[in-house]
């Protein structure tokens, strides 16, 4: 029995130690923002936050887990209500086809939460391991930079 905190819930898994957190989550736990795109750590679909750190979750044996504090990109939203990078990608067009799409925005929430002020430089670097094959690229740094103004306090 493994258990964790997914998006702020108990979660508790019977499943073998060695078992891809990806696959536990979309299967086990039904989380299925998640995305397989290449199950080697290479494109980034798979990125989920464990204890705040961005991890390739098809990488990650359940077992390293245990009593983590795990967010997807599920974890995003408020009910109905989309975080600031979420409602940033839906503005810039940052989403085409879906697949690396739930990558970015934890890799874009990693990023503005270690570096709450990144140059444009800073921003496709944190970016770097996610691979899109639609959108071009510039989409996306545009949302992440859209997201950072919008988290900045008004003066």
């Amino acid at each position: 029995m493994t258990r964790f905190t997914v998006n702020g819930r108990a979660a508790e898994v019977d499943s073998p130690p060695m078992a891809r957190l990806l696959d536990v989550l979309r299967e086990d736990l039904r989380l299925t923002g998640a995305k397989e795109g290449c199950g080697e750590g290479e494109c980034g679909a798979c990125c989920v936050l464990v204890d705040g750190v961005a991890v390739n979750s098809c990488l990650v044996p359940v077992c390293q887990v245990e009593g983590a504090s795990l967010t997807t990109v599920e974890g995003l939203a408020r009910g109905e209500v989309l975080g600031a990078v979420q409602a940033a990608f839906l503005a810039h067009g940052g989403a085409q086809c879906g697949i690396c799409t739930p990558g970015f925005l934890m890799m874009a929430e990693s990023l503005l939460t270690e570096t709450p002020n990144p140059t444009r430089a800073q921003i496709r670097a944190g970016l770097a391991g996610n691979l899109c094959r639609c959108t071009g690229y510039q989409k996306i740094v545009d949302a992440v930079a859209d997201a950072l103004s919008a988290r900045e306090p008004a003066c």
